[in-house]
C-alpha cells in the first residue's frame, strides 16, 4: 500500500474543507484563515504546527501548492549522524515504544524488508516482561523468514540482547533487530533498562546500537507526542516509524511529530502485510495528503 491509499482517510477528511477554500481562491475571494486553522486542527496537525503553517501560507494565492511545500519543508529532516561501524560488523537496530503501538508487527515488517534486500537478519525478543511478546515475535520471524533469539518470560532482556549479538556474529548476520520493553513502572526504570541494553550492544559491536527507531501509533494523533518525548529523553532515538497510518484520519500528526521532535520519520506502516512498510517520503506524503486541485482523484506521480 502506498501513501495515496494509506492517507485516504485523512485526505477525505480534509477534502471538503479544502475544496471550499480553493473554490474561494478561484473566485478571487479571500479565504478565511480561521476556517483553515479548524481544518488543520481536525486532521491533528496540532496547535503549534498549525500556527506555523498559517503564518507561512496566510494570504497565499496558491494555497494547495504552498501548503504542500511547507509540509515537505517541515518533514525534510536529516538523520542524526550514524555511529561508525566496521565493515562486516552487524548493524544493530533497537525498536522502542509503548505496548500496543504496533511495535512487534513493525519489527516483522522491517526484518522482511532487510531480508528482501539480501541481508541475513536475527531478531532479539528483548521484551521479556510482557506475556506472549516472544511468542508474537516468533510468529513474525517465521513469516519474515528470519532467525530469532528468545529467553523464558521474565528473564533479563540484556541477556537476550547479548545472546542475539553473539548469534548474529557467529552466523554472519548483517542486521540484528531488538525488541525492547514497551512499558516499565517508572521513567527511571525505563532509562536504566535502555542504558543497560545500549551498554551491552556497544560492548559487543562497536557503535551499537546504530539505529534506535521509535514506533508511534498514528491513530493516537497528538497523544503520541507525549509518549515520544519520554523515549527521546532516554533512548537516543534516531528515527520514527509511524504504524497504522492507513487506519487514521489524523495523518497531520506526522507533520506535528517532525515539527516538534525534530526527528526524521523513516518508515510508515500502511497495512497488515509484510510488504506494508514504506520508506517515508515527505514529497509523496504531501502529495497524497493534499492532491492537486485540478486532478484530485489521481494518485500522485512517483518521483
Amino acid at each position: 500500500m502506498g501513501f495515496w491509499d494509506g492517507l485516504s482517510k485523512t485526505r477525505d477528511k480534509l477534502k471538503q474543507g479544502f475544496a471550499g477554500l480553493f473554490r474561494s481562491e478561484k473566485e478571487g475571494a479571500t479565504y478565511d484563515l480561521k476556517s483553515l486553522e479548524e481544518i488543520l486542527l481536525q486532521a491533528d496537525f496540532g496547535p503549534r504546527t498549525t500556527a506555523q503553517l498559517l503564518a507561512q501560507v496566510g494570504g497565499s494565492r496558491d494555497l494547495a501548492a504552498d501548503l504542500k511545500n511547507q509540509i515537505i519543508r517541515i518533514l525534510t529532516l536529516p538523520p542524526p549522524p550514524a555511529p561508525a561501524r566496521e565493515e562486516g560488523d552487524t548493524r544493530v537496530i533497537f525498536l522502542v515504544g509503548v505496548n500496543g503501538v504496533g511495535k512487534t508487527t513493525t519489527i516483522g515488517k522491517l526484518a522482511y524488508r532487510y531480508r528482501q534486500q539480501g541481508e541475513k537478519v536475527i531478531l532479539a525478543a528483548g521484551d521479556t516482561y510482557r506475556a506472549a511478546a516472544s511468542d508474537q515475535l516468533q510468529i513474525w520471524a517465521e513469516r519474515a523468514g528470519v532467525d530469532i533469539i528468545t529467553h523464558n518470560p521474565g528473564g533479563d532482556p540484556a541477556a537476550v540482547i547479548f545472546d542475539a549479538l553473539k548469534a548474529a556474529r557467529a552466523r554472519k548476520a548483517g542486521v540484528m533487530i531488538a525488541d525492547t520493553a514497551g512499558r516499565l513502572h517508572t521513567r527511571a526504570q525505563l532509562m536504566d533498562e535502555l542504558k543497560k541494553l545500549r551498554r551491552i550492544a556497544g560492548r559487543e559491536v562497536p557503535g551499537a546500537p546504530h539505529e534506535v527507531f521509535l514506533v508511534l501509533d498514528a491513530t493516537l494523533g497528538q497523544n503520541s507526542l507525549v509518549q515520544a518525548r519520554v523515549f527521546l529523553e532516554v533512548a537516543g532515538v534516531t528515527g520514527v516509524i509511524l504504524a497504522k497510518l492507513d487506519g487514521t484520519a489524523k495523518g497531520g500528526m506526522a507533520v506535528a511529530v517532525a515539527d516538534e521532535l525534530k526527528i526524521p520519520i523513516r518508515y510508515a506502516g500502511m497495512g497488515e502485510r509484510l510488504e506494508d512498510l514504506a520508506e517515508f517520503s515527505p514529497e509523496e506524503f504531501a502529495r497524497a495528503l493534499i492532491p492537486d486541485q485540478g486532478n484530485p482523484e489521481q494518485p500522485a506521480a512517483q518521483p
